[in-house]
């Protein structure tokens, strides 16, 4: 997933301008780099806060499906993906980012990735055709998309009872507006930037998740 970060946190660039690089760092693509363009001032999340993650997520990522809003890079996607999950669908507005998507997913042989180019509040007014395992979201900061798209999630049924959701935020934001019941598995805190897992809960008439 591409970083939005306030003011865009120098966006990755590369040192001829010309865009940036990610490097997936586990599963079947580990150590493979790829491009994608100067657009959007995104930067991939940094490798430690990746390496964290996924170890929160390591027993529940195998035959997955996840779900990577403002994807930019495709950092989270991707890596999700190279690390097991069963598909991952990446979604962000900025054309030439969609393009560089398909073209990397295009270049890794991957016919589990699918990229959506769309307006993320858009997308979420929808209802999914099946919700998903995992969800991961990194909405640029101090632009209340957190407030806006939460609701959304839940009021449209994008993630499985029991499914987790992965969130980033400015770290002065002191309360963060999930849905009730919605239960913090972890979080740290790195800067500027504060990252939390969420798990769905689980009631009595819910289907069983994947997950559990």
């Amino acid at each position: 997933m591409a970083r939005r970060k306030p003011a865009r946190r120098g966006a990755g660039r590369s040192s001829t301008g010309a865009g940036g690089e990610l490097r997936i760092i586990g599963g079947d693509w580990r150590s493979r780099k790829l491009r994608f363009p100067d657009a959007g001032g995104v930067r991939p999340t940094p490798v430690r806060t990746r390496e964290t993650l996924f170890n929160w997520l390591a027993m529940h990522l195998p035959g997955s499906h996840c779900l990577d809003l403002f994807s930019g890079s495709g950092a989270l996607g991707l890596e999700a993906l190279s690390r097991g999950a069963a598909s991952a669908t990446l979604v962000d507005h900025t054309p030439a980012l969609a393009n560089a998507l398909k073209d990397n997913l295009r270049v890794l042989g991957c016919t589990t990735g699918q990229m959506v180019c769309r307006d993320v509040s858009d997308y979420l007014r929808t209802r999914p055709e099946a919700p998903f395992d995992i969800l991961f979201m990194d909405p640029p900061f101090r632009q209340s998309w957190l407030e806006q798209l939460l609701p959304l999630i839940e009021a449209n049924g994008w993630l499985k009872p029991g499914g987790w959701l992965y969130v980033e935020h400015e770290s002065e934001l002191n309360t963060l507006p999930v849905p009730a019941g919605w239960q913090l598995h972890r979080e740290k805190t790195a800067g500027q930037v504060c990252y939390k897992l969420f798990r769905l809960p689980v009631t009595d008439d819910s289907p069983t998740s994947l997950t559990d």
